[in-house]
């Protein structure tokens, strides 16, 4: 059901779940701050408690009233990277219900740069806790007729077509030193050169730190191969893009196209292993994972 985004605001005020653009992939919104909204957001993607979900605020300011500091570093990445494909991690306040962050003392937190979905945060006048809007460890969507196909039931504002294409980096800042814990399409060298050095983490043993840590992830229904693909069965190639922006904005509708044309597999050429394309990589690799 394609909603406008006045009734999306409306429905999310009431408690509900919509489906909203942010520039990265289509979220599964809910109000942040009601736990019983939170979780009908696990309930709808048959997400587990251990995954945190991502809080979309619609200004910096509003990101900063969700955490109890704000160190340098954040200050320096939100004002050259929000509204943008960055996630923040730090210590949450308390009003953040801990069904959000999988009961760990830290909230991530981002300004998305989508029109649409700043419009829709700043008309519910709350911040949004939004994982994409997908079955959980399926294809992200990047369209709404890719929503709809994965949660037939819940309204989507539609936006068109998400413009980065893959999840956002998300970077930890809430101990002694910075962590990256997911890639995106903002590098960790792009990191570095405000801030200094960047470690890397996503250690998935309890509660995780991020989204987007379990070692099966973004998977389409067709088994996905890297690189060589099987002698055997009806199989097809991607075809994607050379260029990493590119190839991230086609990556899932690229899949979720092939995904539908009944193939025995769905093969990719790994992309080289320099930063920019760190993001694709991950993806790649948790997608085809076993």
């Amino acid at each position: 059901m394609i909603v406008d985004v006045q009734r999306g605001a409306e429905l999310l005020r009431a408690g509900e779940l919509v489906a909203f653009p942010t520039e990265t992939v289509y979220g599964l919104g809910a109000n942040a701050l009601d736990p019983a909204a939170v979780e009908k957001i696990f309930v709808a993607k048959g997400r587990p408690p251990e995954s945190p979900l991502i809080v979309h605020a619609a200004s910096i300011e509003g990101a900063q009233a969700l955490v109890t500091g704000w160190p340098e570093s954040a200050e320096k990445l939100a004002r050259r990277h929000w509204p943008g494909p960055l996630t923040l991690v730090l210590p949450k306040r308390e009003q953040i219900p801990a069904r959000v962050t999988a009961g760990l003392p830290t909230v991530g937190i981002r300004v998305p740069a989508h029109p649409i979905a700043i419009e829709l945060i700043r008309l519910v006048g709350l911040p949004v806790a939004a994982p994409s809007a997908n079955r959980f460890a399926g294809l992200s969507p990047t369209t709404a007729e890719h929503v709809s196909r994965s949660l037939p039931d819940i309204p989507v504002v539609d936006g068109g077509a998400t413009p980065v294409g893959i999840e956002s980096t998300v970077l930890s800042l809430a101990g002694p030193s910075p962590v990256l814990l997911r890639p995106g399409m903002i590098s960790r060298e792009e990191i570095e050169s405000l801030i200094g050095p960047v470690a890397i983490g996503g250690s998935v043993d309890g509660p995780h730190a991020s989204p987007g840590l379990h070692r099966r992830h973004y998977s389409p229904r067709t088994p996905l191969y890297l690189g060589t693909p099987p002698s055997t069965g009806r199989g097809v190639i991607a075809n994607l893009p050379d260029e990493p922006f590119a190839c991230a904005a086609a990556l899932y509708a690229t899949l979720h196209k092939l995904d539908l044309e009944g193939w025995d597999w769905i093969a990719v050429r790994m992309p080289p292993g320099t930063p920019e394309w760190a993001g694709i990589r991950d993806r790649l690799q948790r997608a085809a994972a076993s």
